[in-house]
């Protein structure tokens, strides 16, 4: 991963805009350059694009979305949503880009459901814990994975090509100034894209251990759910082209990750009752503070925690796929009394009894009980190149780079500077709304170059 600084070198194609990474962020920065006429190139380095996205639940919040209307929530403002996100960040997200966010957030729902037939809806039940209003739209799955498809029909539809199995190696500058990039394919052949303006939508830096030992210490060595190929090459581009950073040390993680199966396990199911107890039998946090915040002292208490419910919540997670897939492949132990599960978990009788025989929370839970074993997870990494409202990388004078945009996980969040900040569905968030900022501004700072026949960019690169 490197800067090619040579003004001489010939491309096989030149597009307007050219967009790394096929996560959300990306899908929807390509289908946002398009809507303004641009000819757009989504370069991923996967077989199939899925990104962190798929990972997740697909659940994006937005205020003042015509589906919020319909459900009767009228007054959901953009001011609101800002106040409940700073309130999680301790008010340490940047004020103009949280501001310019939610703004965009409920047009973006809008635009993606009626302009691009993406399947969403609003979900149902109470906000989640810190909305003061209920803005979560998802899938009607909740799945990460049929967000994902929806949005690379709305891609295919539109006439889009994505590259897949396209790694990108090198930027090639002129100055602070991207001319295009050099790909890499399986058969280690490379090709050379010319671009007018460059999105970088490669998510964050998770899945590199130095970079979270640099950057999140508490978090190294911990387990990582999220995407693999989070390397952090869009912050180490941006670095190189004199981009600052901003936030690096904010994350999102979970507390409760069924481990080995690595999958999250619903944190409404510790808001709903349930409790986390050590190898020792004894509950060690209050759960109440959140995933997120809850994901390091979890991994401080080593292999043996476990999710602790009862009936009444098991039964309501049932209806979440996840959930019931756990179920079927009996990582979640029951037991008729106290000692029974604590039997089924090899957990000390007596210390797990007196555990339950003290919980204070309310309902307080009641036999038979229930328990998975979990584990604390990074999930995604919140902080990265500095941005302006506009989704323009900035030097650290805050001067925007000529023509490089950033978005999603390769951009800073608005999640704060730690793991405290981070309020439920921000990624997402940030992917989509920047995704769309990122995509129209780019497109109209490349308008001026010439658009290349459709044809021959889809013979050449339609995988």
């Amino acid at each position: 991963m490197s800067l090619l600084d040579d003004p001489g070198i010939d491309f096989d194609l030149t597009v307007p805009v050219v967009v790394i990474g096929g996560g959300a962020c990306g899908l929807v920065a390509a289908l946002s350059a398009h809507d303004q006429d641009a000819e757009v190139v989504v370069l991923e380095r996967d077989p199939t694009p899925r990104g962190s996205t798929a990972l997740s639940s697909g659940m994006i919040t937005a205020c003042g979305t015509e589906l919020q209307k319909a459900a009767g929530i009228t007054d959901d403002t953009p001011e609101l949503f800002a106040r409940d996100i700073q309130a999680k960040a301790d008010g340490k997200a940047d004020p103009d880009l949280l501001a310019a966010i939610c703004a965009g957030s409920g047009l973006t729902i809008d635009w993606l459901v009626s302009a691009h037939d993406l399947d969403l809806v609003l979900v149902d039940g109470a906000p989640y814990p810190g909305h003061s209003r209920q803005r979560t739209h998802a899938p009607p799955t909740n799945s990460g994975s049929d967000l994902m498809a929806g949005l690379l029909r709305a891609v295919d539809k539109a006439g889009i090509d994505v590259i897949t199995n396209a790694t990108v190696d090198n930027l090639i500058v002129e100055g602070e100034h991207v001319r295009g990039v050099q790909i890499i394919r399986p058969d280690d052949s490379t090709e050379r894209l010319g671009c007018g303006a460059l999105i970088l939508a490669s998510s964050g830096f998770g899945g590199n251990p130095g970079m979270v030992a640099d950057y999140l210490p508490d978090m190294a060595g911990s387990f990582y759910f999220g995407h693999v190929g989070n390397k952090g090459d869009a912050v180490r581009w941006g670095q190189a082209l004199g981009a600052a950073c901003k936030n690096m040390g904010s994350f999102q993680g979970h507390g409760s990750v069924a481990t080995p199966h690595a999958s999250t396990v619903s944190w409404a199911l510790l808001n709903g009752g349930g409790i986390l107890v050590n190898g020792m039998g004894k509950r060690f946090c209050d759960e109440s503070l959140g995933a997120s915040e809850l994901a390091a002292t979890v991994c401080q208490q080593g292999k043996n925690v476990w999710s602790i419910i009862d009936r009444r919540l098991h039964d309501g997670a049932l209806r979440f796929p996840d959930f019931a897939a756990l179920k079927q492949l009996g990582a979640i132990k029951s037991g008729a009394t106290a000692t029974d599960l604590a039997h089924a978990c090899s957990l000390p009788v007596e210390a797990f009894e007196k555990t339950l025989a003290d919980l204070q929370k309310s309902p307080a839970l009641a036999a038979p009980y229930y328990a998975i074993r979990v584990t604390g997870a990074l999930l995604q990494t919140q902080g990265g190149l500095a941005i302006d409202k506009k989704a323009r990388t900035l030097r650290p004078d805050g001067v925007a780079l000529p023509n490089l945009f950033a978005g999603g996980g390769a951009a800073q969040g608005i999640s704060g500077t730690d793991g405290t900040g981070y309020l439920s569905c921000n990624g997402l968030l940030s992917a989509v709304t920047l995704g769309r900022i990122a995509g129209f501004e780019a497109a109209k700072q490349a308008s001026g170059l010439p658009t290349p026949a459709s044809a021959t960019c889809n013979r050449t690169y339609r995988t």
